[in-house]
């Protein structure tokens, strides 16, 4: 009987250990439901610390999803309710050039198109939008880092897509109806989730690219 409990005591260390170990995960709660993205430090690690400290500082609580565009992206985390853009810390380095992708259901950040003024913004792709992908260092071609991806929810993203927009001053696709992130949080516990299920979470109805959007500003 001490044999199986010390092996117990063993094993629940392992499984400490191995949660401690995964790639944070980040719950959004919204208007809409809620969303969980997990995030990669190894592939963009300047870009995942700030985010965290977006998350952690409580920043994206109370702001808009203020570009929504279906089939290409939605995109968030800089507008107050009342339409007014939130003052961010310092902009990052673009780690664009990572291998991740701006696939269906991938993270990235949202910029001008300097390459090098990401600061709060982010956008989850709602198709393989390869025209966002780094190319070269060349700032044309710099790309948008993709820094996590959604892993639940993908369902409330593409609901929140669907959104009727309308333009108001610079914002050229803000849904009519608000589209507020009401809580953000960083999970003390990580979701596991099979292959399968990971999958499933980013099957895209229909993976169509808007080529329309391609000469826009992306930020």
């Amino acid at each position: 009987m001490k044999a199986v409990r010390f092996l117990l005591f063993v094993l629940g260390i392992t499984i400490c250990l191995q949660v401690q170990a995964g790639n944070p995960q980040v719950e959004f709660q919204t208007s809409h439901g809620s969303f969980v993205i997990e995030l990669y430090p190894d592939k963009a690690p300047k870009t995942v610390d700030n985010f965290l400290e977006y998350v952690r500082s409580g920043f994206y609580e109370h702001t808009l999803f203020h570009r929504v565009i279906e089939r290409f992206i939605v995109q968030g985390g800089g507008f107050s309710p009342e339409l007014k853009q939130k003052p961010t810390l310092p902009p990052i380095p673009n780690e664009a050039n990572n291998s991740l992708k701006n696939e269906v259901g991938t993270v990235a950040m949202a910029r001008r198109f300097e390459p090098d003024t990401a600061a709060a913004e982010f956008f989850i792709n709602l198709a393989d939008n390869k025209h966002l992908n780094y190319y070269r260092p060349e700032p044309a071609y710099m790309g948008y880092c993709v820094f996590g991806k959604v892993i639940r929810g993908m369902d409330v993203v593409e609901r929140i897509s669907h959104t009727p927009t309308l333009k108001v001053g610079v914002l050229d696709e803000l849904p009519k109806q608000h589209v507020l992130i009401e809580k953000v949080a960083l999970l003390d516990a990580p979701l596991v989730l099979s292959q399968q299920d990971k999958k499933a979470e980013t099957a895209a109805p229909e993976k169509i690219i808007n080529p329309s959007r391609k000469g826009k500003k992306r930020g």
